[in-house]
């Protein structure tokens, strides 16, 4: 991606656009109309937006982070008054999209909802049939049902709509994405000459005074980071799964109530020839299609053998003619109605009278025939097992949920009454710290949200456990500190070795910057390219092997005199100059990739064409900040 448009972009304002305009996900969406003047922090389009509903939107997108980024999410990042106020202007935007499309009559078609809803991941079974059962199972889980949902969803495609018909009108000028291709092709030839630290370790002097002074000005990297022992219980789906008891009965009663669900219907094999007129035709055209077939039919009632030749040889089909008119096997609503009952009327090996459709005349021969089964229930016990299991688990959770709360609460200091009361295992973890451990993987303590309510001085210093908290969904987890060590520094004799490298370290690279910054001097005053090191090119699209802080220094240097000098400071590594003798265009361009920056830059574009009409919008809507926006704000500062 561009420099410029990764560094340029406002943070916040693409955040805005993200969380507007999400892909859609299974579950999440909200509707508009929770709407009450109690506590509101806004108003749009007369609607209020309460402080309940901003919370909860910080909630979600919080718990949404964390689903992406896992344990590198860092929370604090939308902890800050800024980020909330980004959170309340896309609740803001929401409502101000919401009335635009009811202004504007946009309504989504059931076809197009329907179609939606089938390409949700995990609902499709073996036999490619939507799983309705799942589906509602799923919903049930998050406290909707299908029509509440598809309300909500409609409601969301129709923002989508609204969104499309601004951010599609965006494009980007040809000059102006050529000038800047231009620009990230531009190859520049340069030398290095490095001064490295490690040359200028005979310099250095170091005493007593030099080390205790940085390791007390460095005391956090001489600390031994606080830890915990803890204890904690679990309560997931899969816990209230494991306690469902589901009988032989209850699987048979299952089986016999959705037989339809383990039941393959008939499928059938044919191959066919297609004499194509146009259904709107003239009636000579019509007559002659339909002649043409009677006589393909008269041949094969004398040869039936030669179905496949003739196929080849007449059929209009583009896509089984090759095939000798084979079509394979389909089930009942595959294929257009003449077709399919003529086809599930035939025999095997029968060969039909013309049939007529919307494309014209076919010939059908069946060929194949897969008889209607039912799987047998032991074939299927397992799946119907667990599958009762969910749906027990899905309507119990709630309920388990509540007593989970309830018991953490009112046992403060112990996890065995929730233990015993709802059958959860009590798990311990060693040497857990106030940030999730990334070698500790995704285990259910080691969660930002978790480790927070760990943290706190109540559940160290009075041993009580933490509230209930939500690390994913359907998910709760508690725990309570066993024992605790705070941070604590180690001695400086323990560390003087390690504080004596760093300061000679620190010292090499000092000595190095000067050194390199007064031989940048001379030769910007006089060229001279002896110790340089050969010559490289580098360009905006071929930076690698270069250091981040050399890459910035030799693209940003003025060249409009050659040779150009110029010296950057890599930490660590020393100070290095670089002398820039050649400044040019490849001779040869990459096409594809200019295309690919031109639909970047375009799609830039199109974002901020999206928030200059969501403005509009906003103000279109009479926008207006109640006073509680600006008091949640303040407290957030005051943090």
């Amino acid at each position: 991606m561009f420099d410029f448009i990764r560094t340029h972009q406002r943070l916040m304002q693409f955040l805005l656009l993200l969380f507007i305009f999400p892909s859609f996900a299974f579950f999440g969406l909200e509707g508009y109309s929770r709407l009450t003047d109690d506590n509101g922090v806004a108003k749009v389009a007369g609607q209020t937006i309460t402080k309940e509903e901003w919370d909860a939107a910080h909630r979600q997108q919080l718990e949404r982070m964390r689903q992406v980024y896992g344990n590198q999410f860092d929370s604090k990042i939308f902890d800050s008054p800024q980020a909330r106020r980004a959170i309340l202007d896309n609740l803001i935007a929401q409502r101000a999209l919401g009335a635009e499309v009811v202004a504007s009559k946009l309504v989504v078609p059931d076809q197009v909802l329907q179609q939606s809803i089938l390409q949700i991941p995990g609902l499709t079974k073996a036999d490619g049939k939507f799983d309705n059962e799942q589906y509602r199972v799923l919903l049930a889980a998050q406290g909707m049902t299908p029509k509440s949902y598809e309300a909500g969803l409609r409601r969301e495609m129709a923002v989508q709509q609204l969104n499309a018909a601004i951010q599609t009108t965006a494009f980007a000028p040809k000059t102006v994405a050529e000038n800047l291709s231009a620009l990230n092709d531009q190859e520049r030839t340069v030398q290095m000459l490095n001064f490295k630290p490690d040359s200028y370790a005979s310099q250095v002097k170091l005493s007593d005074e030099m080390l205790k002074d940085y390791y007390d000005k460095n005391s956090a990297r001489f600390e031994t980071p606080e830890q915990a022992d803890i204890e904690y219980v679990v309560l997931d789906a899969a816990a209230v799964a494991a306690q469902a008891a589901v009988t032989d009965d209850d699987i048979k009663a299952y089986y016999e109530q959705n037989k339809k669900l383990y039941a393959t219907e008939e499928q059938r094999r044919a191959s066919h020839i297609l004499i194509a007129v146009k259904k709107d035709a003239s009636a000579a055209d019509q007559a002659a299609a339909k002649s043409k077939a009677e006589g393909l039919v008269a041949q094969l009632r004398k040869n039936p053998g030669e179905f496949a030749k003739l196929a080849k040889a007449n059929s209009q089909d583009p896509g089984s003619a090759e095939n000798g008119g084979d079509l394979g096997y389909f089930g009942k609503g595959a294929m257009v109605k003449p077709f399919e009952d003529a086809a599930f009327s035939l025999k095997q090996g029968e060969i039909s009278d013309p049939v007529q459709s919307d494309f014209g005349y076919h010939i059908i021969e069946v060929t194949g025939i897969k008889p209607a089964a039912v799987k047998p229930l032991e074939s299927v016990k397992a799946e119907i097992g667990s599958e009762i299991k969910k749906q027990i688990a899905a309507k119990k959770y709630s309920e388990m949920a509540d007593q989970f709360n309830n018991l953490v609460y009112e046992n403060g200091d112990s996890l065995k009454a929730v233990s015993d009361k709802l059958k959860l295992k009590i798990q311990t973890a060693t040497g857990v710290t106030r940030t999730p451990n990334p070698a500790a993987g995704p285990l259910p303590y080691n969660n930002a949200k978790f480790l927070t309510a760990l943290f706190t001085d109540d559940v160290i210093k009075a041993k009580h456990n933490t509230e209930a908290v939500q690390t994913a969904p359907n998910t709760l987890v508690a725990g309570r500190v066993t024992s605790y060590k705070p941070v604590t520094k180690r001695p400086f004799d323990e560390v003087k070795a390690d504080v004596q490298k760093a300061v000679l370290a620190q010292q090499e690279q000092l000595l190095a910057v000067k050194a390199g910054q007064e031989r940048l001097a001379q030769l910007q005053a006089k060229d001279d390219a002896a110790g340089f090191s050969e010559a490289k090119v580098v360009s905006r699209v071929k930076a690698d092997g270069w250091t981040q802080e050399a890459f910035n220094a030799v693209m940003k240097a003025d060249t409009a005199k050659l040779p150009a000098y110029v010296g950057a400071e890599t930490p660590g590594m020393g100070y290095q100059i670089y002398r820039i003798s050649k400044v040019e265009q490849p001779k040869t361009v990459d096409a594809a990739r200019r295309q690919a920056e031109r639909e970047q830059i375009a799609s830039a574009l199109s974002q901020q064409e999206a928030l200059s009409y969501l403005d509009y919008l906003r103000e279109k809507a009479k926008t207006k900040l109640l006073k509680g926006a600006a008091a949640v704000s303040a407290d957030d500062a005051a943090k």
